[in-house]
């Protein structure tokens, strides 16, 4: 049965609700600028990558959502793919550098998609998911709302998500400020 596309709905007007964006925080946690293309999994809009797409070679914006990615197209400076995380479509070791923010919990197989994420990542290669923190209370009252509006959300703890990492082989680090995790990945050269 297919599943209700939240996602067209909220893609025109996404970059307006979350407009904000800590540029620096990100280029200091992926230690930009680098050689290498960038991927967005699961990246819709592209409101993230746009400010990081002159710090890469190329970056590129996944998300299996084709409302966001036409809101992505309108970005000239990335490039838009219809893929969902758990089957990337994209040679192994293809990227320098991955970002998720905000979309692991709405991953249908978190399993299958940490195994794909560090498949295309280069070896020395960063990976960095941020997620909001599920030990928070407030974080609990989203994802009782993503369940209630059937949002396929399964939010995990950062330190499950690394985990995940761990058992292919990568260098895990974590950081937590306030309501939100970000799991720091590297594969080992």
């Amino acid at each position: 049965m297919p599943r209700f596309d939240h996602f067209k709905y909220l893609a025109p007007h996404y970059d307006t609700f979350f407009s904000e964006v800590d540029v620096m925080r990100w280029i200091q946690i992926l230690e930009l600028p680098v050689s290498g293309w960038l991927l967005d999994a699961g990246g819709g809009t592209g409101r993230i990558t746009r400010h990081l797409a002159s710090l890469v070679n190329g970056a590129v914006v996944c998300d299996e959502s084709m409302a966001m990615l036409k809101q992505a197209t309108q970005k000239p400076e990335i490039f838009p793919t219809c893929s969902t995380v758990e089957a990337l479509a994209y040679p192994d070791e293809s990227f320098a550098r991955i970002i998720m923010v905000d979309a692991f919990h709405h991953l249908a197989n978190q399993s299958a998609a940490t195994q794909e994420l560090y498949r295309v990542l280069e070896p020395g290669g960063r990976l960095v998911i941020e997620e909001p923190d599920i030990r928070r209370i407030g974080v609990w009252g989203i994802a009782l709302v993503e369940k209630l509006t059937l949002m396929r959300s399964h939010f995990r703890s950062a330190k499950w998500i690394g985990g995940k990492f761990k058992q292919l082989g990568a260098s895990v680090s974590q950081v937590v400020e306030d309501a939100t995790c970000w799991v720091i990945v590297e594969k080992p050269l």
